[in-house]
């Protein structure tokens, strides 16, 4: 396994060298840095777990000095890990030259940026039709692409949009409409009308959804905040040769799954398949926000001047992080290193705990643990405590989305406190049961 190496250098330790605590003005900072959160923050997201203050590589460090091992990427983002530094120098460059123009002016960054997408995304030859539009997030890139649907539904007749049973799109109104929770959605109903969620990895489902009314069906390759479900090659497959078969446009949402994550620069190339649409964010900037929706093909000219703009969309410093990003992953190896240290770390936290773990799946360094017991919410709180960012997207199920950097010896350690986590936890929730009797 080719394992990356991190040159950063580690932050200087607050904590105590003799105690192992943090002395009072580093706690009294925390306390006051959570009130202040609490006094101008608006409630969106709730009550912040910890207030992060620095990192490196794959480490966070927060307001009391305390040091975490990143295993959740700010939701698949960093994929170089904290203060990477050809991010760094791609940055520092940029805003020294040109920090933004809007969208009446080109730039080298947001040209180079558009060029490399168009020749990592399709796996046969790019058509020259072809075309890239940035933006600043994955909610925007999928609005993108819901209005390149909409309007080709609108010349063509066609009324029906598909949509898989637990996905994610985004929370902007437009994403919000292709997004199938219901919590999400019912506060701010109606939404987008037309719009029919159907079962994932359900091949009759979708033979039988599919028809000349369908504009687009809109899929994740994995299924991330539904708790990290992959879907089959070949309902990726069929799902082309239908769409295609039917006129309707084929949209892969890799706002969490591409960029290298599964082992491949997309999460569809597992698949071998071409999109009419494909969506892109998170790691793309490696920290940095920005989107992309990129059009394959005819699909390209379905928007046209003035019916679709953002004014940050292709800004240069963003560019210019995503441009190194992207060189990055391909002179360090880190699309093989994430396959090959993905497998490995699969395998071991399957044999880590067999008893409290029904399944382990995921492709690459996207993987969601499920387990037999409602203790994924504990099992993040312990793994805090231990020195570990992990997520629970339910109350079984645990998600993993480190840099692509991460080290065999770094997963080794978290795979090695498992077994204590799932005990702490255990302990835990026997506790909060009996407390509530």
């Amino acid at each position: 396994m080719n394992t990356p190496t991190n040159p950063m250098t580690p932050a200087t330790p607050v904590a105590d060298a003799t105690t192992g605590q943090a002395p009072e003005h580093a706690k009294h900072a925390a306390e006051t840095w959570a009130a202040r959160y609490a006094g101008a923050v608006m409630n969106t997201f709730g009550t912040p777990q910890l207030t992060l203050t620095g990192g490196h590589g794959c480490t966070l460090v927060d307001d009391e000095g305390k040091e975490y091992l990143d295993l959740l990427g700010g939701i698949a983002v960093n994929v170089l890990g904290q203060a990477h530094p050809a991010v760094v120098a791609a940055v520092t460059e940029q805003i020294h030259t040109l920090g933004h123009v809007s969208n009446y002016f080109a730039t080298p960054p947001h040209i180079q940026l558009a060029e490399r997408l168009l020749s990592i995304i399709s796996t046969d030859e790019t058509p020259e039709e072809s075309r890239v539009f940035l933006a600043n997030s994955g909610a925007e890139a999928n609005e993108c692409a819901l209005k390149i649907v909409k309007a080709y539904g609108v010349s063509t007749g066609r009324t029906r949009i598909l949509v898989l049973d637990h996905a994610f799109h985004g929370r902007t109104l437009g994403a919000l409409s292709l997004t199938w929770k219901e919590a999400y959605r019912q506060p701010f109903a109606p939404l987008i009308p037309g719009i029919e969620f159907i079962p994932a990895n359900d091949s009759d489902a979708l033979r039988t959804a599919m028809n000349e009314d369908v504009a687009g069906f809109f899929v994740e390759p994995i299924q991330g905040e539904a708790g990290v479900h992959v879907l089959d090659d070949d309902y990726l497959r069929l799902a082309r040769e239908l769409t295609r078969e039917h006129g309707a446009l084929l949209v892969v949402d890799e706002v969490q799954c591409g960029i290298g994550r599964t082992g491949a620069w997309m999460g569809h190339h597992h698949s071998a398949i071409t999109p009419d649409v494909v969506t892109l964010a998170k790691g793309l900037g490696g920290g940095l926000p920005i989107g992309a929706c990129v059009a394959f093909g005819e699909t390209a000219s379905i928007l046209g001047p003035g019916m679709h703009g953002t004014t940050f969309g292709g800004n240069p410093v963003c560019a210019a992080a995503a441009v190194a990003v992207l060189d990055t992953i391909e002179s360090e190896g880190l699309i093989e290193h994430a396959r090959d240290l993905g497998h490995w770390l699969r395998c071991a936290l399957r044999e880590a705990a067999p008893h409290m773990i029904s399944e382990v799946r995921g492709r690459g360094l996207l993987i969601g643990i499920e387990l037999t017991h409602d203790i994924a919410p504990q099992i993040v709180a312990c793994a805090r405590d231990a020195g570990f960012i992990v997520n629970a997207t339910s109350a079984k199920v645990l998600r993993l989305a480190p840099p692509l950097i991460l080290s065999q010896d770094e997963a080794a350690s978290f795979v090695d406190a498992f077994p204590s986590m799932i005990s702490q936890a255990q302990t835990m929730v026997s506790a909060e049961r009996k407390d509530s009797k």
